[in-house]
């Protein structure tokens, strides 16, 4: 056999061999593997703000309350006029003042500055300059107004608190049992009255001396004497 022939029947077999390779040639397909199963998310725990802290309940404050001491007991007697409410300090200045001008009209002028006029008297007396004229004649009524000062300048009380009579009181002894004072209140009593005066009003059982009223507001409430 020639060699051009050897190699041309070569070249047929690789040929044919080359179409039974493409006969045979098997369609592949891509697997896509599937993806693996997720687990389901663990439940995530809620975050919630924190509460805000409960605060402590304040302790109840007191209802205020009046305590009233016993009238005449020793925490009722007030020696210093600073303790006053500005009102009652102011009108009691005003009078100490009218007073020691010696003009029993400047007097009378404090009274009337109040809506009503200060009981000066147990009776029907309308002017308050002859009522005390009449009763003090050796001095013209000008008596009166020293005594007035020296009630002023005494210890007073602060008595029937919380009620409608709320007053403070010149001298203390008004409110305070005779029998009960002490030597020293003795002679505080012995700056307005005399010792005559004491000995009666013991047996009458009550101070019956000039006493002075000032309500909380200011307001001039009495100067009269008697029980």
């Amino acid at each position: 056999m020639s060699r051009r022939l050897s190699c041309s029947l070569l070249a047929f077999a690789l040929l044919g061999c080359g179409g039974l390779a493409a006969q045979n040639r098997v369609r592949t397909e891509t697997i896509t593997p599937p993806a693996p199963a997720v687990s389901p998310a663990a439940p995530q725990p809620r975050l919630e703000a924190p509460a805000d802290p409960v605060p402590a309940a304040a302790p109840a404050k007191p209802n205020p309350r009046i305590v009233i001491a016993p009238s005449g007991s020793p925490s009722d007697i007030i020696s210093d006029p600073s303790q006053l409410p500005p009102p009652v300090a102011r009108m009691r200045a005003r009078i100490l003042e009218a007073a020691r001008s010696g003009d029993l009209a400047k007097v009378v002028t404090v009274m009337q500055s109040n809506e009503t006029m200060p009981v000066f008297s147990r009776g029907a007396d309308k002017n308050p300059v002859t009522y005390w004229k009449g009763s003090y004649p050796d001095s013209d009524g000008l008596e009166i107004l020293a005594i007035l000062i020296a009630v002023l300048e005494s210890p007073f009380m602060h008595v029937d608190w919380g009620t409608p009579q709320d007053m403070y009181v010149w001298p203390y002894f008004a409110r305070t049992p005779l029998q009960a004072l002490t030597p020293t209140q003795k002679v505080e009593l012995f700056r307005i009255v005399t010792g005559a005066d004491y000995k009666e009003m013991r047996e009458a059982g009550a101070y019956m001396f000039y006493r002075l009223g000032i309500g909380p507001d200011g307001t001039w409430h009495f100067f009269v004497a008697g029980d």
